[in-house]
Order: structure tokens, then C-alpha cells, then sequence
């Protein structure tokens, strides 16, 4: 995210924010301020752990991400690692 086609750089942030909205905020009542906390928590390692991307040649963010930090590339995007 350089800045240039700022209209384009929170497209992956709004998908995902989307996605938790309707997907966890919208379609359960919670009893307690912990239980939508502990939810989140299950919905981003999932998907940061297990859910496969296409666009990340079938790999987890986890995965990316770990070769990006062993490489020094941690600040670039995916498709360079």
C-alpha cells in the first residue's frame, strides 16, 4: 500500500470487516462482553491459520506471512514472497 490508488489499498481491510459483521456480529446475540471477544478471536485464527486463499496460490496468511518474516520481507506484498 504505496498511497497511489488509495481508493484500492482498503479493499482487503472493508472485505474482511464485511465479512466479520455479517458473518458474526449480525447473526448472534451475546450474553456477555467476553463472548463476542472469544468469538473474534476463533474467526481471526481461523482465518489466519486455516483458511486458504486463492489469491495466496492455496496458502494461509500464517504461512505467507511466516516466509515474508524469514526472508526479511515482512513490508512487501504477498505475491513477492
Amino acid at each position: 500500500m504505496d498511497g497511489r490508488d488509495r481508493c484500492l489499498d482498503n479493499v482487503f481491510v472493508e472485505r474482511l470487516w464485511r465479512s466479520v459483521k455479517y458473518e458474526e456480529a449480525y447473526l448472534w446475540r451475546h450474553e456477555t462482553v467476553a463472548a463476542p471477544w472469544a468469538r473474534l478471536n476463533r474467526r481471526f485464527d481461523f482465518y489466519n491459520r486455516e483458511r486458504m486463499s486463492q489469491s495466496l496460490e492455496n496458502r494461509t496468511t500464517a504461512e505467507v506471512y511466516g516466509k515474508c518474516r524469514k526472508s526479511g520481507k515482512a513490508g512487501r506484498a504477498f505475491s513477492e514472497a
